[in-house]
């Protein structure tokens, strides 16, 4: 009887340790995610740490200047503005032509913490946005990581994601840039779309058109998701994996998302018109048709069924040419049949190069080098492949979307810089599953390698047999006495077939399990991967990204040297010319110009008039009368231009000066590019083309430069300049920065013209000049 009774107390024992362990388990996942979150928030403060509290960057500016704009006036207000200050003298629509996430975001919790009575400036709300957000994407990431392969490699999913480089250049502390809420947005969209593919559950569809509505207001790049999704439920038609559950997870994301997307100003209507988008209507339209088949094919018999998918697929291919064709129509009708410059420069690395200079000019638009990978997402470019082979183990929908969201990030990130922050979670995601399954087959093989492991498993499944027996027995108390002599016989029974069968599962364990030793090195190995992924991405966050371009700092044998020209440049302009002058400058510098020093700007980051800026670009080509006449007819008083030849800064104007050349000469024909090139190299020494020596650029650049050192020599270019002593005749010059770094220019007044005066004097003035001129020729020019 004391057996019985052992096996019977062993049941509750059980239960109660497996709901001790997955509740130890919860906890302990909550702790370790809490410090994720710390480690993402506090790894993008060396910034803060180093340097200051301060934007960075140029494009954070602007959304710095519209955060400002929109508390101090309010939402209606901000939908309304029109920025007279940029863009002169046509200016812009603020609230129609500005994604509009990431300013209310910050408005959002200004407000909240204002509301609570601490006093933060919209600054500092601005500064610590993107670290905020950082620890809310590695949460992101483990919720969608543990939807597809467990919460073990969610949480290393997301501890990869706190720290990979990549997303650190683009969320540290004052990189107040539209990306720093997007990746939240983008991954907590995934991970929605995944939960309601591995539920069916309506509720989280809803909650996944909102998250994709929040995306939308946030970033351009809202149209990878809303072609990935697609292209993932067409998949999984193709390899036979519909469900009702896929139907409810993407049918309302279309419907409702798209709704929603349209209320977005800047997308408005593009939400339906552009060709980003057809590709989701039209995997609409497909699954609409392969549910009606199912449903179908449930109601009736084999053999009407067979009638019936003949008729439906007429239909259906007669429905899907006429809208084909309607498409086709509306495609064909515009002059980049309906995609924007930025996806054709996806879908055509060169088509941005031959065709629109002024993308292509942008540096983040450039493809990367193999190095760049190497620098962003470091270890985790080599373990990719190994996530990616334990998504097929075993394939299911959540797995195969990963799969896709790898393949499709790694081309693009091929494509364009800018977009290996769309492969960082994608990397991770993948990386986090290799390396969890990796620690859970060699920590298997070790436990199940020491002494005394076998016999303790299968002790354990003796206990959880006979716990079963005794659960059965309990269920039916009334039946013990009758039963008792059978039962001892069914347990004989079952004792004989359980206990090959625990010997046989012990040797498939054993067959499967790794040795000891290569196990144990294994793990070692992985852990100092692990090291030097840590180590790669603390120096990556202390040193690479968190220098904000608006200061710059450089170490030497005299130590460390901090240039602050930009600062200062602005901070004159805002001191020493009027509000309302006009400055001119490449279009790199107007959203700074615009904030720091709050005075009206030609041409901006925004780029949205191609024409605008190839005129300031050949005003930069031109000499120095033509380059008056044009800064002169849109009222330009001070011209701005970067140089870094004294201190060697690689980013200047004259490094840049060649994309002025093909951006102007893609409007104005009468600026070529050869002109300005000598044998099809560009210089700027003693072998330069006149056109180039003589052109506003260099002349803004190099003035007085050769009083530096008396040599004239540019550290950038390694050379001496070729025109050293020069005078200008249009333009002077009203200030330069310490380290001339920044360069001011004030166009000079035109000549006075006086009527009648003028003209009485000039006979005068011609016989003087020619009586000095017949005098001069009587004296003898060789004594």
């Amino acid at each position: 009887m004391a057996a019985p009774e052992t096996s019977t107390a062993a049941v509750p024992t059980l239960y109660t340790n497996n709901t001790l362990r997955n509740a130890f388990g919860g906890v302990l996942s909550f702790f370790i995610l809490l410090l994720i979150g710390v480690l993402a928030f506090s790894i993008r403060l060396f910034s803060v740490i180093k340097y200051e509290s301060v934007i960075h960057e140029f494009d954070p500016y602007f959304n710095y200047r519209v955060t400002q704009f929109l508390t101090k006036n309010g939402i209606y207000e901000f939908w309304n503005w029109f920025d007279d200050r940029t863009w002169y003298p046509l200016g812009r629509v603020i609230g129609g032509t500005v994604y509009p996430g990431l300013t209310l975001t910050a408005g959002t919790i200004w407000w909240l913490l204002n509301s609570l009575n601490i006093p933060l400036s919209v600054e500092t709300v601005c500064v610590f946005t993107a670290p905020i957000f950082s620890a809310f994407a590695s949460w992101a990431t483990y919720l969608l990581t543990k939807e597809v392969k467990g919460a073990g490699a969610g949480l290393t999913a997301a501890v990869l994601l706190a720290m990979v480089p990549s997303y650190i250049s683009r969320s540290v502390a004052g990189s107040y840039d539209n990306e720093a809420v997007a990746i939240f947005a983008l991954i907590f969209t995934f991970y929605l779309y995944i939960k309601t593919l591995n539920t069916g559950s309506l509720f989280y569809a809803t909650l996944n058109s909102i998250a994709y509505f929040y995306m939308v207001c946030s970033w351009g790049g809202y149209t990878f998701i809303i072609n990935l999704i697609p292209m993932h439920v067409l998949l999984c038609i193709v390899t036979g994996r519909y469900s009702s559950r896929l139907y409810i997870a993407y049918a309302p994301l279309v419907v409702l998302g798209t709704l929603l997307a349209a209320l977005v100003p800047v997308v408005g209507f593009n939400a339906v018109m552009t060709s980003e988008h057809f590709a989701s209507f039209l995997v609409f339209i497909i699954i609409h048709v392969v549910a009606f088949v199912y449903y179908i094919k449930g109601i009736l018999s084999p053999k009407m069924f067979k009638v019936a998918v003949t008729l439906v697929v007429s239909v259906g291919l007669a429905v899907c040419c006429a809208m084909l064709a309607v498409l086709i129509a509306l495609v064909a009708s515009s002059p980049t049949m309906g995609w924007s410059g930025r996806s054709l420069s996806l879908l055509d690395p060169t088509y941005a190069s031959k065709y629109i200079p002024i993308i292509a000019s942008v540096s983040e638009h450039q493809p990367p080098t193999w190095p760049s990978y190497f620098m962003d997402i470091n270890v985790l470019a080599f373990l990719v492949p190994a996530g990616i082979i334990a998504c097929f183990l075993p394939l299911s929908d959540a797995s195969s979307f990963v799969v896709l969201y790898i393949a499709t990030s790694v081309y693009f990130s091929g494509v364009m810089v800018r977009l290996m922050l769309v492969l960082a979670p994608a990397a991770c995601i993948t990386s986090g599953i290799a390396l969890s399954q990796a620690f859970d087959v060699f920590t298997r093989s070790i436990k199940f390698q020491l002494p005394g492991e076998s016999s303790d498993a299968e002790v354990n499944v003796g206990e959880i047999s006979s716990a079963t027996v005794e659960a059965e027995k309990t269920e039916k108390p009334e039946e013990i006495p009758k039963d008792r002599p059978s039962r001892k016989s069914q347990k004989k029974e079952r004792e004989k077939v359980e206990k090959p069968s625990t010997k046989a599962k012990a040797e498939k364990k054993r067959l499967l399990a790794l040795p000891l030793e290569a196990s144990a090195v294994s793990l070692l190995l992985l852990v100092l991967l692990g090291a030097f992924y840590v180590i790669h991405c603390v120096w990556a966050a202390a040193e690479a990204y968190s220098a904000p371009s608006i200061v710059l700092t450089s170490h030497s044998r005299d130590g460390l040297h901090v240039f602050d020209d930009f600062r200062e440049a602005y901070a004159w302009l805002r001191h020493n010319t009027d509000v309302d002058d006009k400055v001119a400058s490449w279009w790199d510098y107007g959203y700074q110009t615009t904030a720091m020093a709050n005075r009206t700007v030609i041409v901006d980051n925004n780029t949205w008039n191609n024409t605008h800026i190839a005129t300031v670009g050949t005003a930069m080509s031109s000499p120095e009368k033509a380059a008056w006449e044009i800064f002169h007819s849109l009222d330009v008083k001070y011209v701005l231009v970067v140089f870094g030849g004294l201190v060697g800064y690689p980013s200047d104007d004259i490094n840049k000066f060649l994309w002025m050349v093909r951006i102007g000469g893609g409007v104005f024909p009468h600026i070529k590019e050869p002109d300005y090139l000598r044998d099809g190299q560009y210089r700027i020494d003693s072998e330069a083309t006149p056109t180039m020596l003589n052109c506003l650029m260099y002349k803004l650049s190099y003035y007085r430069f050769v009083e530096t050192d008396g040599k004239a020599f540019d550290r950038v270019r390694q050379t001496e300049i070729g025109k050293k002593y020069f005078k200008l005749t249009h333009f002077e010059e009203v200030f330069t920065t310490h380290h001339w770094m920044v360069r001011i220019y004030k166009l000079k007044p035109p000549k006075n013209r006086i009527r009648g005066k003028t003209k009485k004097s000039k006979p005068k003035t011609s016989s003087t000049s020619s009586s000095k001129r017949s005098g001069t020729k009587k004296k003898n020019p060789w004594h």
